[in-house]
């Protein structure tokens, strides 16, 4: 079933140990507690723990022409409001030519080249912002983001409290195994990745040929 709102806040409550939500509307305190956390950027404080395949977005951005650096590089490239954690930075579409010498600062990325292509993680409503589209080991790790977040208001427990607050242990907290989780399976998800060429293969490359013995076809790069 799709994530929405309701559907989290009430995952939430249940790992809290607490009654579930009829309505968004209920005038109880844990719905008041969760609004705190969602208006406070809570799916954006979990877009921002990794790289994830289902909220990944690509686009090319051309230098400010209202902007002139006073040093260093020589343009400056406006981030995208709906940025929220850069996976590559390249010089060209296809992502072969990493750049490796650039700026990130204050909604601003400064680097020599007129055209960068970026790849990165977007709170979009078509992408990071699509309930719909998260995969359920997500949808798990908000959750249990958002219980951790209101579990001292909900519980005197210390135990419980631990379960989810753990200074000493984090990734051993019920957050931190989801999120464990949900990484792993958006590694698994993501695409093959073909090994770097080795340093022999390089040196039979420099005496001419293809890498798959004079033939293109079936090239996986």
């Amino acid at each position: 079933m799709a994530a929405t709102r309701l559907s989290i806040y009430n995952g939430a409550l249940l790992l809290c140990g607490e009654r579930a939500l009829s309505a968004l509307t209920d005038n109880v305190e844990g719905r008041h507690l969760l609004d705190v956390v969602w208006n406070n950027n809570g799916v954006d404080a979990c877009l921002e723990e990794a790289q994830w395949e289902f909220a990944m977005r690509t686009i090319q951005i051309d230098y400010d022409t209202g902007i002139t650096p006073d040093f260093g590089y020589a343009r400056a490239f406006d981030k995208p409001t709906d940025w929220m954690l850069t996976s590559a930075v390249c010089s060209d579409e296809f992502f072969r030519a990493p750049i490796s010498q650039y700026v990130d600062e204050t909604g601003l990325w400064y680097a020599n080249e007129e055209t960068i292509y970026v790849r990165y993680v977007s709170n979009d409503a078509a992408y990071g912002g699509n309930l719909a589209g998260w995969p359920r080991s997500f949808t798990d790790f908000v959750e249990a983001h958002f219980a951790s977040k209101i579990i001292l208001k909900t519980t005197s427990d210390e135990a419980k409290i631990r379960l989810f607050v753990n200074p000493e242990r984090p990734l051993h907290s019920i957050r931190g195994r989801a999120l464990l989780n949900a990484k792993s399976r958006c590694a698994m998800s993501g695409p093959t990745q073909t090994p770097a060429q080795g340093r022999w293969s390089r040196a039979r490359m420099a005496g001419g040929g293809n890498r798959d013995g004079g033939s293109n076809s079936g090239n996986l790069y």
